[in-house]
């Protein structure tokens, strides 16, 4: 598989942001809805992986506290896969990015280069694997592998 960035994916406002829930977006591919929703309210990129499959990366647009959702979608299937990067009052901007044969990398947070790698098969998650800042829904299987170097910082500064 070769991994590709694609502009033929955009995002429709289905649900406002709230107090305690982020922006709630339809996924357009070609400008025909999926009906597939993701939260972000900002695309930062669309990565095509396979025919059906997408790697996107989203955004609230929040200037203080910025968190940065990826998504692993199937357009026939929805979500297979979804990780949220970042911490309260911690803020981000996607940069850097670049996209390999079968990964995607960028800074998000402070001098930190991430890399989510789509994996051919899904593999085993362990507890607690994943760098800090990363956060998922509990399961056994992951299909998305992502790593960051160097580790994250602390709130303090220290490694």
């Amino acid at each position: 598989m070769t991994m590709k960035l694609t502009d033929s994916i955009s995002l429709s406002v289905v649900k406002e942001a709230q107090r305690l829930s982020e922006t709630q977006c339809e996924i357009i591919l070609e400008e025909k809805n999926t009906d597939i929703i993701v939260s972000g309210k900002k695309l930062e990129a669309a990565v095509r992986v396979a025919d059906t499959r997408f790697l996107l990366l989203t955004t609230d647009d929040i200037v203080y506290e910025e968190s940065l959702n990826i998504f692993y979608i199937d357009i026939q299937s929805g979500i297979i896969e979804s990780l949220s990067l970042g911490g309260e009052y911690v803020t981000g901007t996607v940069e850097n990015l670049s996209v390999n044969q079968n990964s995607v990398s960028f800074s998000f947070i402070g001098d930190t280069t991430w890399t989510v790698q789509v994996l051919p098969t899904p593999s085993l998650r362990l507890p607690f694997s994943d760098p800090r800042g990363v956060s998922r829904p509990m399961g056994l299987r992951k299909y998305i592998d992502i790593s960051a170097t160097p580790a994250p910082a602390r709130a303090d500064g220290s490694r």
